[in-house]
């Protein structure tokens, strides 16, 4: 090893909520271990200082989507970014933790020396220019999608005039304020884009080639407000957090388990803000709840502009694209002055950052998950990737405690290597499954040849089940004899042999 330490015991890669949770934790429960923050933007928040579309939100309630460790004050539980970026604001202001980020400072490499037990980590500086850094353990903060390019649908825009946004990329400046605009998707994005756009605009349209299962609920959680007024401010977010996450967890095997009662259940939803005369077709997707995401519809808001005659929604195929509008295959023309591309995003590992080990590329595509948390033969690396089928968080809050776990039983051991070993006889032992089951979102399906595998047993696989994972990931002991603990220099692959060879 080398004589000197490395710049800092973990460097995380990104100051969005994954990244700013990381260095809570680390501060609360490894504070014996430095570390930095490199962010590339400008600001902190990630997705919520990315994105800029009117109406931009969660679709998940903050009393999961927020920390374990930071109660969510605001009266709405599904906030507005606005909201989202004060809280996270608040978080490293009140924690000293916005001193110890980097900003403007892209990670373009990360290679891991075993023999001097650090990573060396190149990066662009805003000005263009380079600079390095060294740490003992990554943790990838970084997000699962590209920022600097989103999906690509192929749409030849032909004779159109108007103006074509994706939402990713939204124009501060943009006046929408009676137009005609048409939204293409039927997600997440293009469900908050409408009704936040009808409100000045002459009239938006919803255009989906396939339907999303759709539920309303309200923005205010009315039992969180209550017990916020009656109980202390921590005692009250632990309850109303358990509870959304107990809800959280029946919806999702609800749906699997009895999915025409869950159709019946949200049917009656839409019934009910829209009239018994609503078209059902436009509400029925060809796949089952929870195979995707459902969409949030918060206070009904989709609903309540569809009733204003504000905004519609369109079932139909594009035939092309013409001067004034889009020109669908029935032969209707939606007429339109502005059109957003709500038509998903482009997924990327480890932020597309070139990792390699000893200098060899890490193909992402050939590593398992080990614990939804680090990867096969990788060492000190560890990553977030949220739930499918629950808050971001949830994952984000359970592998920080997790891997402060690990660096104090490294710092323990007397060992500055950890990696979780798969062995060829392990290897083939093993059954794989789809790393997003039967999730069949188009984003998530695009993005399966570049993603780690995934076996049918922990631990070496990215589970959707948090209430199981929270008990395994601080219940189970770290050193399990996988993840192996080991010193500069060992060849070994045991955590005995390792450390044996290393004296």
């Amino acid at each position: 090893m080398l004589a000197t330490p490395p710049d800092f015991d973990v460097l995380i890669v990104g100051a969005g909520i994954s990244g700013i949770g990381m260095a809570a934790h680390m501060q609360m429960k490894a504070p014996e271990h430095s570390y930095a923050i490199v962010e590339r933007r400008e600001d902190l928040g990630g997705t919520w200082d990315l994105f800029r579309y009117p109406g931009i939100r969660s679709d998940s309630d903050m009393h999961t989507l927020g920390f374990d460790f930071e109660p969510w004050r605001h009266e709405k539980s599904i906030a507005d970014a606005p909201a989202i970026l004060e809280y996270l604001n608040k978080i490293v202001d009140d924690r000293g933790i916005r001193e110890r980020i980097r900003f403007g400072h892209k990670v373009i490499s990360a290679n891991f020396r075993e023999d001097e037990a650090r990573w060396h980590v190149e990066m662009e500086l805003s000005d263009g220019s380079r600079t390095h850094l060294t740490a003992n353990f990554v943790y990838l903060g970084s997000g699962y999608y590209d920022y600097d390019e989103p999906h690509d649908a192929g749409f030849e825009l032909g004779e159109f005039e108007g103006q074509v946004i994706h939402p990713q990329f939204w124009p501060d400046d943009l006046d929408y304020t009676g137009k005609k605009v048409v939204v293409i998707g039927s997600g997440a994005t293009a469900v908050t884009i409408v009704p936040s756009m009808a409100d000045k605009a002459e009239k938006v349209t919803m255009l989906q080639r396939t339907p999303t299962w759709m539920f309303a609920r309200p923005a205010k959680d009315g039992v969180a407000n209550f017990l916020r007024k009656v109980l202390p401010e921590k005692v009250a977010y632990a309850i109303t957090r358990f509870k959304n996450i107990r809800f959280q967890d029946f919806a999702f095997k609800r749906a699997r388990e009895k999915p025409e009662k869950v159709k019946e259940a949200l049917y009656k939803g839409i019934e009910k803000a829209l009239g018994p005369d609503y078209d059902k077709t436009a509400f029925t997707p060809p796949y089952n709840p929870w195979e995707q995401r459902l969409c949030l519809v918060p206070d009904d808001d989709l609903f309540e502009a569809m009733k204003a005659g504000k905004a519609e929604v369109v079932t139909d195929h594009i035939a092309g694209f013409e001067r004034n509008g889009i020109r669908l295959k029935s032969g209707k023309l939606l007429e339109a002055d502005i059109i957003v591309t709500a038509t998903g995003l482009k997924l990327a590992i480890a932020g597309k950052i070139d990792v390699s080990v000893n200098g060899e590329p890490v193909d992402f595509s050939q590593r398992y998950y080990y614990k939804g948390c680090m990867y096969s033969n990788l060492p000190n690396l560890a990553v977030v990737f949220g739930y499918i089928n629950a808050s971001w968080t949830l994952r984000a809050d359970i592998n920080s405690d997790y891997v402060c776990r690990v660096l104090r039983e490294m710092r323990a051991k007397g060992s500055d290597i950890v990696n979780p070993v798969m062995t060829p006889a392990m290897e083939a032992n093993i059954e794989e499954e789809d790393i997003f089951g039967d999730f069949s979102s188009g984003y998530l399906n695009r993005a399966k040849d570049i993603n780690p595998k995934n076996a049918t047993e922990y631990p070496w696989r990215l589970n959707q089940e948090y209430v199981l994972d929270k008990k395994r990931m601080a219940n189970d002991p770290v050193d399990d004899g996988v993840l192996i603990f080991s010193r500069a220099g060992s060849n070994a692959q045991t955590s005995e042999e390792q450390l044996e060879a290393a004296e």
